[in-house]
């Protein structure tokens, strides 16, 4: 590739390096620079730092690169506490401080706010925080034996690359796993199948850790053998996945119960190794009371929670209001749902099963009002249903969200229907990585 475009003092840079001032954060994590006018992504890169930097691609309208040699460091430069963060793929920021990446994300969600949704909360309220290591509960391990290295490597995949990271443990993991990738390691290494066994879901409740082990061959009695004693060694709850998530079933021991409790709710969450939860339980415990400290929920009320999943916030608010409505496209979610509020002894709260990305009128919780309405969906966010979000009448919307980007969209949308963005703030659900999980309040005037 063509370096002539930038002009390099070759008695002061050693040759095949480039300096450059990095200038902001890009979302991905990487430093960004200007050579010439032209931007450059560098990985491994602050703010406000000076760098030498080899380059890893060139485009058309951008260039990326990776630091080798930090001539002036950021003030909010660390050493990571994992020996293998500069090629895990599992993390991006371990380099940086950890009070400086959560400022950093709550920059990129007020800067979404700006740019894409053409509005500012009246608050910006403070992050929420809680421990940045061993906080990982759930997660999906790649495995795969590497010829050349004469070993089977389980882990996350390296940066950029479709290859698994060669690593020893993992930092952020909870720790029942995240220090025993050798011993996993081992164990799959010996099964007969070992190369067909490509990935372990990591599946961590209050009381359980459970391991799904996806194998493309059946395994022989040797090998379930195996995988017991390990199961029983470790304390670890072991579940086999032959083909596609309904597959899984237990193979350690008799009988498994994954569950998570809030406790300020008196409300105990049962799940599935493969359904969706939250992977970081004390954040999730702290966003759970936040969101309905925000929306208030009062005992006359009916509160309407949209992508409600298996009743993260549907169970909590109907300790707090006269009814909830639950409304969620995962079928298995949506059963998984009800059989928590039996669980709970609740009678007030009622869970659907809905596309929201679809038209919604011909569903029977469509028509009925609502005082208020909590609204937690995907990456992808929820523009079509949030178009709606007004037919229900509802005071107040809480709005919980995983992407920034559309968040402030979606936010862009409740204005121009009459909301006020009232309060705003990011949670660190995801410490050491470039996630921005984040939640908002629109208040109708």
């Amino acid at each position: 590739m063509s370096r002539r475009r930038h002009r390099r003092n070759a008695k002061t840079v050693p040759e095949g390096l480039f300096p450059a001032t990095i200038e902001s954060l890009e979302h991905d994590g990487r430093g960004v620079a200007h050579i010439d006018g032209k931007v450059i992504f560098i990985e491994g890169a602050l703010p406000g730092e000076e760098v030498l930097f080899q380059y890893t691609s060139q485009r058309k309208s951008f260039d990326e690169g990776k630091a080798v040699e930090i001539v002036t460091p950021a003030s909010a430069r660390v050493t990571p506490k994992c020996a293998h963060a500069d090629i895990c793929g599992g993390c991006s920021l371990q380099h940086m401080e950890a009070d400086a990446q959560i400022e950093a994300k709550q920059q990129i969600m007020l800067g979404h706010f700006k740019h894409l949704g053409k509005v500012w909360p009246q608050e910006i309220l403070p992050p929420l925080t809680g421990s940045r290591w061993g906080y990982r509960q759930k997660a999906r391990l790649g495995a795969r034996y590497v010829a050349k290295k004469e070993r089977l490597l389980v882990g996350f995949r390296e940066k950029r690359s479709a290859f698994l990271a060669d690593i020893q443990r993992c930092e952020v993991l909870h720790p029942a796993v995240g220090e025993h990738l050798l011993e996993l390691s081992d164990l799959i290494r010996g099964l007969s199948i070992f190369e067909r066994v490509p990935q372990v879901e990591v599946a961590i409740s209050d009381d359980v850790v459970a391991l799904v082990f996806r194998h493309l061959d059946e395994f022989n009695d040797a090998d379930l053998d195996s995988l017991r004693h390990f199961g029983q060694a470790q304390n670890i709850h072991i579940y086999l996945q032959p083909q596609g998530p309904d597959s899984i079933h237990l193979l350690w021991p008799d009988a498994s119960r994954l569950s998570y409790r809030l406790d300020e709710f008196n409300v105990e969450l049962c799940f599935q190794p493969s359904d969706f939860t939250q992977v970081n339980s004390d954040i999730n415990r702290k966003m759970v009371s936040r969101a309905i400290d925000m929306l208030d929920p009062q005992p006359h009320e009916r509160v309407l929670d949209l992508f409600c999943g298996l009743g993260n916030f549907t169970l909590p608010l109907a300790r707090r209001a006269q009814h909830v409505v639950g409304v969620e496209g995962d079928d298995l979610l949506v059963q998984r749902g009800r059989e928590n509020a039996a669980l709970n002894q609740m009678n007030n709260v009622e869970f659907y099963g809905a596309d929201l990305t679809q038209e919604p009128h011909q569903h029977p919780w469509f028509g009925q009002g609502f005082d208020k309405i909590l609204i937690d969906p995907p990456r992808s966010g929820a523009y079509e249903i949030v178009q709606l979000l007004d037919k229900f009448g509802a005071s107040r919307i809480v709005y919980v969200s995983c992407n920034p980007a559309t968040l402030a969209r979606d936010a862009g949308v409740l204005v121009e229907k009459g909301y006020t963005l009232k309060q705003a703030g990011v949670m660190d659900m995801f410490p050491h990585t470039t996630h921005v999980e984040s939640i908002a309040l629109f208040e109708k005037e």
